[in-house]
């Protein structure tokens, strides 16, 4: 038996690639409901107060640091999706008959879906949670002048579209990321997925003091050059 011949091919897998590609997109962008619900549970409020000045004007003010947390909310989505991100390219990387490009992609609309569902889950959540402050409409008088609120977290560190942007898409560039250092370090050059390449036998170079000899177009050996002695010298 050869060594061709005893090396096993590997099976064709069960699920295609375009199915594979509809099965990591299809969880990942549902993972985005558990996600905005995990997030509307753990994300800090904005305390602060509407109170009534001297002149007669409602103000709305933020208690102590409490502003920071415009800030730490939607970094905490951020990084939450961050973690999703790098599993699931880890997963995906492990998912060896559909190694590729193709699954780059996938992991990329699966997020980016996955981001935007959560970021509605979540605003929706926190906004039935916490609800708008009307400051117009504050229970405040002369006699009580302070009316302590909170306000719900926001899921976007602004809202220009350019912010928006950064955090629908920056957990799928993390798993491109991940998935291509993956790649780096394959010693495959098809990434070990299938359809695997065939093997490329070189022919190995004749050396110096090997038992091999140079032959010539006809078979026979060629006495100009031969691995043991080299060049035969001229007579």
């Amino acid at each position: 038996m050869t060594a061709t011949a005893a090396r096993a091919e590997p099976a064709a897998p069960r699920v295609t690639r375009s199915r594979a590609a509809m099965i990591v997109a299809g969880g990942l962008a549902a993972a985005g409901l558990p996600i905005g619900a995990l997030w509307a549970w753990i994300a800090p409020p904005i305390h602060g107060v509407v109170a009534l000045t001297r002149g007669g004007e409602r103000v709305q003010a933020y208690l102590g640091n409490e502003a920071d947390h415009f800030f730490v909310a939607p970094f905490l989505l951020l990084g939450i999706l961050g973690v999703v991100a790098v599993v699931s390219a880890a997963l995906a990387w492990q998912w060896r008959a559909h190694r590729g490009p193709g699954m780059v992609a996938a992991l990329s609309v699966g997020l980016t879906a996955g981001a935007g569902l959560a970021a509605l889950t979540g605003a929706a959540l926190v906004h039935r949670r916490y609800g708008t402050i009307d400051v117009d409409g504050a229970p405040v008088s002369p006699e009580h002048r302070v009316h302590y609120v909170a306000e719900g977290p926001p899921v976007f560190f602004g809202h220009t579209p350019l912010q928006i942007a950064a955090t629908l898409l920056l957990p799928a560039a993390t798993a491109a990321l991940v998935y291509g250092l993956c790649a780096t370090w394959s010693s495959h050059d098809d990434l070990a997925g299938y359809p695997p390449e065939p093997a490329v036998r070189n022919n190995p170079a004749v050396q110096r003091g090997s038992t091999e000899e140079s032959r010539s177009w006809d078979g026979r050996i060629d006495p100009a050059v031969t691995a043991e002695d080299g060049p035969s010298p001229r007579r």
